[in-house]
């Protein structure tokens, strides 16, 4: 298969999950608004959180016993089946069905992207990675722009109401599932040869000494943790403003899914025209840089105009990047890596850290705005989101020398004929240690 055909695939495949996802994206939040409120998302947040994690030993299990490939193609079954289950029970809608569909599509979103990203991860070395990760997460910031002009379409323009969204996204999962299992078969998903390559220290059956043994890793998690901390708040704050300035469920909803779809464009512009520019002439550091930086000026000026317009321009700048540059920057992070540390450390880091790091996002919410005797508006919330970009951008800036040195290892072992005669001993990267053999060296 061409290079440019197995983008393509990918770019399809990507794009159909967004564009489920961005269904039920609008649909969960305005039905969580219309039986809850904006002060009790934390409280959602916390539980699909705590689920994801008594879940991932689950999928652990899964993935060892029936592989990468086939744990996917599982994984969209189940979430098909519980979208038309969720249907079912939308015709009795409550605060507790709102929640709990709430906490599904959450989960929804961390599963079958990461899944994808790490088939992906697995396919390419970081230089062909450099050259086709922007297409293929371009595809995922372009069913984000398509999903949300469907979804709003489909509440202005047609029958459906906001719970008929469950529906439209189980027929696209379908795709999904029928694609994959396609491409499967034709053997899209053949891993890149890294068994010789170079390393992070670790027992790869054990994933949390991988994490604590390696610098490298820890700071990619740092990393999550500033933008699992930022993100949250941000989300509070815009939905805050959802909730007072938009009081009606359908009204609401177009609101939000024509949101989304701005935010595809304002996602799919940074990525065809700003991130390959940044990319290759100031490299993977600069594009992490971008989200961090924009993001506390738009917080900055929130402060001082605590307003629904400023609220969304806050919210592009957080989700947008995320979505686009500073999503391709992060992956490449992982190319270097062997595929089964990639599958190990990266799960626990995306999918788990990711929600242990909401959690604590989430809390600080509930402590800023209920908790404490003296609580903080949704005005002077932007002030930790200001000081969380500071020590994100430092997390950064460490993390950039350790990065350029394993990213050249990668390389020029890649032009080495005979990775053991080439090498041969084990060479310590600012604490990261990389080792030549094809065995994990243990201390």
């Amino acid at each position: 298969m061409t290079p440019l055909l197995r983008a393509g695939f990918l770019f399809i495949n990507f794009f159909l999950i967004i564009l489920a996802y961005y269904q039920v994206k609008p649909a969960s939040r305005s039905l969580f608004l219309e039986y809850g409120n904006a002060d009790l998302l934390p409280y959602v947040w916390i539980s699909s959180a705590l689920t994801l994690l008594v879940l991932m030993p689950v999928y652990q299990k899964l993935l060892q016993r029936y592989g990468r490939q086939q744990t996917v193609l599982g994984s969209c079954f189940i979430f098909i089946c519980l979208l038309l289950s969720f249907r079912v029970l939308m015709l009795n809608a409550n605060f507790e069905i709102a929640f709990a569909f709430y906490m599904l599509v959450d989960i929804f979103s961390v599963v079958l992207v990461e899944q994808l990203w790490s088939l992906v991860n697995s396919v390419y070395h970081t230089e062909t990675g450099k050259r086709w990760y922007g297409l293929v997460a371009s595809g995922g910031v372009l069913g984000g722009l398509v999903g949300g002009a469907l979804a709003a379409a489909l509440i202005k323009y047609t029958p459906l109401r906001t719970p008929d969204l469950l529906l439209v996204s189980a027929a696209m999962i379908l795709l999904v599932f029928m694609l994959t299992l396609s491409l499967v078969r034709r053997g899209l998903y053949k891993e890149v040869d890294k068994t010789q390559g170079p390393v992070l220290l670790g027992d790869a059956r054990n994933t949390w000494s991988l994490l604590t043994s390696s610098r490298y890793l820890l700071l990619i998690a740092s990393l999550l943790l500033l933008a699992q901390l930022a993100q949250p708040i941000v989300d509070y704050q815009f939905m805050k403003l959802v909730g007072q300035n938009y009081m009606e469920q359908e009204s609401r909803t177009a609101f939000l899914s024509t949101f989304f779809m701005l935010l595809g464009i304002f996602a799919l512009m940074i990525n065809l025209i700003l991130a390959p520019v940044i990319q290759r002439s100031l490299g993977v550091v600069a594009g992490l840089l971008m989200q961090p930086l924009l993001l506390g000026a738009a917080a900055w000026l929130f402060v001082f105009n605590a307003s629904m317009p400023m609220a969304t321009i806050m919210k592009l700048f957080d989700r947008g990047l995320s979505y686009s540059i500073n999503r391709v920057s992060k992956e490449l992070l992982y190319v270097p890596i062997r595929p089964e540390i990639i599958y190990r450390a990266k799960a626990w880091i995306d999918m788990v850290g990711y929600r242990l790091f909401k959690i604590l996002g989430s809390l600080i919410i509930l402590l800023v705005t209920q908790w404490l005797p003296v609580t903080l508006d949704v005005a002077q919330m932007s002030w930790l989101v200001m000081g969380l970009c500071v020590a994100w951008v430092m997390a950064i800036l460490v993390l950039r020398k350790d990065y350029n040195q394993l990213a050249k290892q990668e390389l020029s072992a890649l032009k080495t004929s005979d990775w053991r005669n080439a090498t041969g001993v084990a060479e310590t990267v600012k604490g990261t240690v990389m080792v030549s053999s094809p065995e994990i060296q243990r201390h």
